[in-house]
């Protein structure tokens, strides 16, 4: 064998050493970015922490949805984009939104279709109460601001055991809430019917508007008729509004709803290295995120038990659902924000920049907008402007954002 011959095994040998060794840097370098192991205390309290979320699940009932538009979606400087994508300011799932000059986009006519609504309309004889359902119903007396309200007088006090007997079996109409009270005469307080209560009064109501769409005229004549049957079966004397003038009133509010409504998205993208699930949910523990039942999604929980989370965060439910998720990639996090439904007190916006800052730092990620568009600083600024105004403009109309007029309303 001659000398030019074992140079070029040698040079040979050399170059597929240097190309396992590069594969495999390049795969370490590159391989989903895996969560630190726990100590036994860490991993019973996060063992403990998803065991009280799926045994309390009123934090997963306030998903703020993703958006999906049907032919154009706004963006940034006013350019449209391209059909299906998420925008960064979202919409209730029927209002196709239009870009506006200071940044939020208002939101149009219904365009629902039966066969894809947001919130499936109950077909069982008594569907199971949501725990969104439940605060509303439970919280204080009705708000003529966003609600159709009959009052009905008694002779004499009623059992809370004869009203609920008396309720109709469905508690929605069309696709909105059909709501009943009573004035507790222990409490001196509304709420919603219960056993062993007597109430001097009674109220039915229903949602003047929300995110499906404006009172009709075939809704409120439901409403009529349930509300006249329940009066007959405890013995009341309704009192009806006119119809016209409350659907009048049903479509001014959507209106107003209309133009003060935004779901805000923001999205962390990774620059590198991909993250696991594991390591996705470490670091965003580490804000204060919980899990959920729903498999790619947390939330940040709100201060006021019950109310709906601050934040809500998504990454693939395909990934978070893998055998092996050390591997399973996770490529970008979804941020979202339910404005009008989330407290102004909560400071969401302030809080979602300061995570979105401190994890692009920590995770090596990428702030853009649902299109892979990099934000700037002054992006950030001018939609904190556009919610602030949008706030408002919530509290100049009586219904400040995360109260229960805002949950009804914008539901």
């Amino acid at each position: 064998m001659s000398t030019l011959q074992i140079t070029l095994i040698l040079l040979g040998l050399l170059t597929v050493v240097a190309v396992i060794g590069y594969n495999a840097w390049f795969s370490a370098r590159h391989a989903p970015r895996k969560a630190r192991p726990m100590s036994e205390e860490d991993e019973d309290e996060t063992s403990a922490s998803v065991l009280q979320e799926r045994q309390d699940p009123s934090l997963e009932s306030y998903a703020a949805p993703i958006v999906e538009y049907g032919d154009e979606t706004p963006a940034l400087n006013g350019q449209p984009q391209a059909a299906g994508k998420k925008g960064l300011f979202g919409k209730g799932p029927h209002n196709l939104a239009e870009p506006s000059s200071d940044g939020l986009a208002a939101r149009q006519s219904p365009t629902l279709t039966p066969e894809t609504p947001e919130k499936p309309v109950p077909t069982a004889s008594e569907p199971a109460p949501t725990p969104q359902t439940a605060m509303l119903a439970a919280s204080s007396e009705f708000d003529s601001l966003v609600c159709s309200i009959v009052a009905l007088e008694l002779d004499k006090p009623v059992s809370g055991d004869a009203a609920l007997a008396a309720q109709a079996p469905t508690r929605r109409i069309g696709k909105k809430q059909f709501l009943v009270q009573g004035f507790n005469l222990q409490t001196q307080q509304w709420e919603a019917p219960r056993a062993g209560a007597r109430y001097s009064q009674f109220q039915t109501a229903i949602q003047l508007a929300n995110r499906q769409g404006p009172l009709n005229e075939i809704e409120f004549s439901e409403f009529v008729l349930k509300s006249q049957a329940f009066a007959d079966a405890i013995g009341a004397e309704p009192d009806f509004p006119d119809m016209l003038h409350e659907v009048a009133r049903g479509r001014e509010v959507d209106q107003f709803a209309a133009q003060n409504d935004a779901i805000l998205n923001l999205m962390l993208v990774a620059q590198r290295a991909t993250w696991s699930p594991g390591y996705v949910r470490q670091t965003a523990a580490q804000y204060g995120f919980k899990s959920s039942v729903t498999p790619g999604r947390l939330v940040l929980p709100a201060v006021t038990p019950g109310s709906p989370p601050v934040l809500v965060l998504s990454y693939d439910p395909q990934a978070a659902m893998a055998d092996d998720l050390d591997h399973a990639p996770v490529h970008e996090i979804l941020f979202s924000l339910d404005v009008p439904n989330v407290d102004r007190n909560e400071h969401a916006f302030e809080r979602l920049r300061n995570i979105l800052d401190s994890m692009a730092a920590t995770m090596d990620g990428a702030v853009t907008d649902p299109e892979s568009r990099k934000l700037p600083a002054m992006a950030l600024d001018s939609i904190g402007a556009d919610m602030e105004r949008l706030y408002e403009a919530l509290e100049s109309r009586g219904i400040p954002a995360g109260s229960p007029a805002a949950l009804r309303l914008f539901s």
